[in-house]
């Protein structure tokens, strides 16, 4: 049994519904959670907000940071750095608050490596390429990349502790609040 409140470890391609069941969790504030927010060396987009949406880094801050051991994970993507501060999990869990991980399944071999007390979920969707094609937000080109990527991370999903279909957002809503509820009550 670990003192610290649970470090949850959500993936699962993109557009399954990662991002909305998440907040959905953080929106009720019933249960003491907090979204782990990823450093990046990216430019701040237009409404973002530093310290909320990203801690946005200059590259030599990162390349520091990434020296001294301060990321549970991190990645290069499109040329841009990525990574979970060890600040943003580390003392909240400590303090009692569970620690939610939005990341890929890179992301969880490296935690993994590093953490022995974490529930890896891996969220998958029903009909994803239809999901993919109703949202409208993409040409045919990125669906088929996204298609590609998910079918990788699909044969990574036996890894993770807990694989849930999200074939009904209230459902789905429900199977991971109850997997989260059972981490806590295990401390």
């Amino acid at each position: 049994m670990s003192s610290k409140a649970p470090l949850i470890i959500m993936s699962g391609p993109s557009g399954v519904g990662k991002s909305t069941i998440i907040h959905r969790l953080l929106d009720a504030k019933d249960l003491p959670l907090r979204l782990s927010i990823s450093a990046t060396t990216r430019n701040q987009r237009p409404g973002e907000v530093d310290g909320y949406h990203y801690h946005f880094w200059d590259r030599p801050k990162f390349e520091n940071a990434l020296e001294e051991d301060h990321f549970l994970e991190h990645a290069e993507v499109h040329g841009n750095l990525y990574g979970t501060p060890r600040s943003e999990v580390d003392h909240y869990r400590e303090q009692g608050v569970g620690v939610i991980l939005d990341i890929d399944v890179q992301g969880f071999d490296q935690v993994r490596a590093k953490c022995d007390d974490f529930v890896a979920i891996f969220l998958e969707a029903a009909n994803y390429e239809q999901r993919l094609r109703d949202r409208g937000t993409e040409n045919e080109s990125a669906i088929q990349r996204r298609l590609q990527t998910a079918q990788r991370e699909l044969l990574r999903a036996p890894e993770y502790q807990h694989r849930i279909i999200n074939d009904d957002l209230e459902t789905t809503v429900a199977k991971v609040r109850h997997l989260i509820e059972s981490q806590f009550s295990r401390r």
